[in-house]
């Protein structure tokens, strides 16, 4: 009931606050309002990862970019896992270029990133296939093999982008060199 009352709350403050009802369900995606639910939903899970309140800025700037570098790249026309793993590259290469500023994100480091990365992943899909493999279980055998179809679609579409996104992340921070970590400048 929730979700319906907020649905319903941001719908009409919408239509009343200029856009008229095809407006407020146009499927062009608003790449500024990506961001700031991005920023929203990364604040949050910076929350959950137990941040302090300046980390909490750092999440919500990394969700911020994450969102709406995927929106940008899919309006151009990429696939979600393409583009999330764009967004996933973006976010890991500001969280490692911050180290070199006067705000570094350094205590936190790669946990930045993660928490600004979560909000890419698919949950309608997700949603979706958990729910269609429940649904397959009580359909006829005729119409199992549609269903079963729909389902593996959802599936591998979480399954491939939160592989992308985990790849963008760990691509960027592995290629960095960390000051915390001795290196041997002579050979043994």
């Amino acid at each position: 009931m929730i979700l319906v009352f907020i649905t319903l709350g941001v719908g009409a403050a919408h239509i009343v606050l200029g856009g008229g009802l095809n407006d407020a369900v146009k499927s062009t995606p608003n790449i500024a309002h990506h961001a700031f639910f991005g920023a929203v939903a990364a604040a949050g899970f910076g929350v959950l990862f137990n941040f302090g309140y300046r980390n909490l800025g750092w999440a919500a700037l990394a969700g911020a970019l994450a969102l709406a570098v995927r929106t940008v790249c899919m309006l151009s026309g990429w696939p979600l896992e393409a583009a999330s793993f764009a967004a996933a590259v973006a976010v890991a290469l500001v969280v490692e270029l911050s180290y070199n500023t006067p705000f570094p994100v350094r205590r936190v480091g790669n946990a930045i990133a993660v928490a600004g990365c979560i909000p890419m992943v698919p949950g309608s899909a997700a949603a979706h296939w958990i729910i269609g493999l429940l649904e397959i279980t009580v359909q006829p055998l005729e119409k199992s093999d549609m269903m079963l179809a729909a389902t593996t679609s959802a599936g591998l579409q979480v399954i491939f982008t939160v592989g992308a996104i985990g790849a963008g992340l760990t691509m960027i921070s592995s290629t960095f060199r960390r000051p915390e970590f001795p290196t041997r400048d002579h050979a043994d």
